[in-house]
């Protein structure tokens, strides 16, 4: 090899180096730049969250700025970098969707007749033909084109779901039912408003001018799509459970079977746009919307493509908007720029406003609700600041028209918190500000009790309570007993309506017969010994899922102190509890969160066959005190049946226990001295020092307490407790900090009974130990502070 040969493959090998070290270099730049622009989004949002703006304008704010600045634009003029943008934005939108429509399910089309349904539908509706007649006299096109107005208008009509969803559960509304109301009734509006598009682009194709396809494309794309959908709700299930199952919970996932499922999954999203040149991103969609959501493949793709958009492409995509956007060509000199934008805005908002409020109106809504609901549909979010970019690119808007329909969407979103912030104060104002609680009730006022009751075997069990909880006969107990009866299509036939309408009259045979028995039962106890006890006869008619609304209305309009509600579930001869009532379940649970007072569920198992004297000893209680406002309301409740004569009451409080140097026990303390723990036992030592000195100095109760340490011993000690009262009176929950409850939660048949009262009612406990389970009324106004849930429909 010659000297000259040499040289050249030396200076081969320094260029070849020097290139690649220099490719490397630009990829670090570039790595470092876009790490940057993450966090000036982070940074920005720290000041930005302060006015309760969403994320989505800090990344707005600075993606738009730095790709416009002159340095940074120099750097991206060429094409390779644009297009590796591009490409990037297009498959991180192909995941995007894909994620929309595999958090949508796809039988939420059998719920059309709910209330959201039919809001979100007519908001659709309305704003699709306020947009058809109007869009075309905004030239937004740079050419005339009807099937691109239609398209416009469609995406004009839908809502971001995803950013609508984030943004309801940052603004602390996702618990009320407004905020679940809004979050459903968005779902159905994004889902018919992108499944028109996925239709719009078989018959129109957007490459071409938005001109009609040949009869024969689109049989042939209709096919290849009907064929990928079916695979998707068929096929999928079979793979996926496959796959779940051979790498359950809580052990590594195998990454063979991982690779498969993904590799499967971008098969089944390519096969139309490979055979007939579908919109990949449409595909995507199609392909999440049928695919199974449930198991861990699915949940594992939801929450690892949504952790890369929230960290790491959102901010990209608004650096891609800028670059292929740029202001300089914004006509901001012209009206027409600023009338687009208005003129967008106001079709899209007063489209939603006058379709929620015209449907909310017709379902019996408030109009405040109705237009709350309305603005919240409006919210547009990534996918049509993607089209509206896109149409650019396509040579179909200009760049400044384009621009003009990012800041419509942008201003979509900015009074967002504003209308959340009303319908919080509306809340606060609804709330109540005067606590309904028998800790706090006025012992020269009568207590005043809504006793709900389903059947004549409630009887005995609601005559019992009554009597031993009226306290001091004067001024006794005000009883409100309750008949809970579901309204059928049985039942709904009968009613006879009175004059004014407001009234019915329920004439069912059956019914009319157990109200009579129930009425019978119970004046035969009062008559025995009804001294200080006055009843009133009330009825409560309703389908299982308004129930709720009614007993809570009568609670509210006959200032109620306490609702006792039965337990679900029955005791059979055997001294078990049956499988219960689903339905009335629900009903209880609704009550729990809704009621306008504290409430109480009894499970009783003996208290109504009890014989209760008042000469002798006859029912044995105990009331379990731990602490916290549940507690402290159990407490008030068994202030007063300790002034029957004939039940032996005793407390039991549990106290904490951390003695010692081991880890557990400076764990334990360091928990016990926070300042709310803290604060909490002192209103705690408080109300039973009042117990104390009112009930127990005297001898009138008795008195125990079992130090412990953990919710083990916790356990053991109630169980230790079975046979030996006949009624315990516990507090549903509440307790702040509590390490004696701790982990009970997980294993909770019940959870509307509370840790405590859960494992008292099991099956497995005594047959003849009846449970008082009573949760304080929490205010959720000016008191307390609002709550995330809460209610205002």
């Amino acid at each position: 090899m010659d000297i000259g040969n040499l040289k050249n493959m030396t200076n081969a090998a320094l260029c070849t180096n020097g290139s690649m070290t220099f490719r490397l270099a630009t990829v670090a730049v570039y790595m470092l730049g876009f790490f940057f622009i993450v966090f000036l989004c982070n940074f920005l949002h720290i000041f930005l969250r302060r006015l309760s703006q969403p994320r989505i304008f800090s990344e707005c704010i600075v993606g738009l700025f730095l790709s416009n600045l002159p340095m940074i634009r120099k750097h991206t003029k060429g094409e390779g970098i644009r297009n590796t943008i591009e490409y990037i934005v297009e498959v991180a939108m192909v995941l995007h969707m894909f994620v929309v429509g595999l958090e949508v399910d796809p039988n939420i089309f059998l719920e059309i007749h709910l209330p959201e349904a039919k809001v979100a539908y007519s908001a659709i509706l309305t704003t699709f033909v306020m947009a058809s007649f109007l869009t075309p006299f905004l030239d937004i096109p740079e050419t005339s084109s009807v099937p691109f107005n239609l398209c416009l208008s469609v995406i004009i009509s839908g809502t971001a779901s995803p950013l609508l969803t984030r943004l309801i559960t940052d603004l602390k509304i996702g618990k009320s039912d407004i905020g679940r109301f809004v979050v459903s009734a968005g779902i159905h509006t994004d889902l018919v408003a992108t499944l028109l598009i996925c239709i719009g682009f078989i018959i129109f194709d957007p490459l071409d001018g938005f001109y009609y396809r040949s009869v024969r494309t689109v049989v042939s794309m209709v096919s290849l799509v009907a064929v990928e959908v079916v695979v998707a709700a068929k096929v999928t299930p079979l793979i996926m459970n496959w796959v779940n199952r051979e790498n359950p919970e809580g052990k590594p996932m195998k990454c063979s079977h991982l690779v498969l499922a993904v590799a499967y999954v971008v098969m089944l999203c390519s096969f139309s746009p490979l055979c007939v040149k579908y919109n990949k991103i449409l595909s995507s969609f199609l392909a999440g919307v049928f695919m199974p959501r449930d198991g861990r493949i699915a949940k594992m793709m939801i929450i690892q493509v949504n952790y890369f958009f929230n960290a790491i492409f959102y901010p990209l995509f608004f650096f891609w908007v800028g670059t292929e956007a740029q202001f300089k060509q914004f006509q901001a000199g012209k009206l027409q720029t600023w009338a687009r934008i208005a003129f967008v805005f106001l079709i899209a908002t007063f489209g939603k406003v006058i379709g929620a409020g015209l449907s909310g109106v017709m379902l019996g809504l408030h109009w405040q609700d109705s237009v709350a609901t309305g603005l919240l549909l409006n919210i547009k979010g990534h996918f049509h600041v993607y089209l509206a970019i896109m149409a650019t690119n396509m040579n179909y808007t200009s760049i400044s028209t384009s621009l003009a329909l990012v800041f419509t969407t942008l201003l979509t979103v900015v009074y967002t918190p504003l209308v959340v912030s009303s319908i919080i104060r509306r809340a606060r104002r609804h709330a109540p500000t005067q606590r309904m609680a028998l800790q706090w009730l006025n012992p020269s006022s009568e207590l005043r009790v809504l006793m709900c009751v389903r059947g004549t075997q409630h009887v005995g069990g609601a005559a019992n309570l009554m009597a031993i909880s009226r306290g001091p006969l004067d001024p006794g107990i005000l009883v409100h007993l309750t008949d809970m009866v579901e309204l059928t299509d049985r039942i709904a036939a009968t009613l006879a309506h009175n004059q004014s309408m407001d009234a019915v009259t329920v004439t069912d045979p059956t019914v009319v017969e157990m109200r009579e028995q129930i009425t019978t039962g119970v004046n035969a106890y009062l008559d025995e010994d009804g001294d200080g006890i006055t009843t009133h006869r009330m009825l409560a008619l309703s389908t299982l899922n308004n129930m709720h609304q009614d007993v809570c209305i009568l609670a509210e309009d006959l200032s109620i102190s306490l609702i006792v509600l039965p337990f679900h579930k029955q005791q059979e001869p055997s001294g078990r509890l049956d499988l219960g009532h689903a339905g009335f379940r629900h009903v209880n649970r609704k009550i729990l969160r809704h009621a306008p007072c504290s409430v109480g569920i009894l499970v009783d198992r003996g208290l109504g066959a009890t014989a209760l004297s008042r000469s002798a000893i006859s029912l044995y209680a105990a009331v379990i005190f731990i602490g916290g406002k549940d507690d402290r309301e159990a407490l008030a409740f068994a202030g007063r049946v300790a002034c029957h004569s004939g039940v032996k009451l005793t407390v039991i409080r549990f106290l904490l226990e951390a003695a010692g140097d081991s880890v557990s026990s400076i764990v334990t303390m360091a928990r016990a001295n926070t300042a709310e723990h803290q604060e909490e036992m002192k209103v705690d030592d408080e109300c039973f020092a009042d117990f104390y000195d009112r009930h127990v100095a005297g001898g009138h109760v008795a008195y125990m307490e079992k130090y412990l340490s953990n919710s083990g011993q916790a356990f053991s000690t109630l169980r230790s407790l079975e046979a030996q009262y006949g009624l315990f009176i516990v507090g549903r929950g509440g307790r702040v900090n509590s390490l004696l409850t701790v982990g009970m939660n997980d294993w909770e048949e019940c959870p509307e009974l509370g840790p405590i009262g859960d494992i008292l009612s099991a099956s497995d406990f005594s047959a003849t130990a009846s449970v008082m389970v009573i949760q304080q009324h929490s205010l959720k106004g000016e008191l307390d502070g609002l709550q995330e849930e809460f209610s205002i429909m």
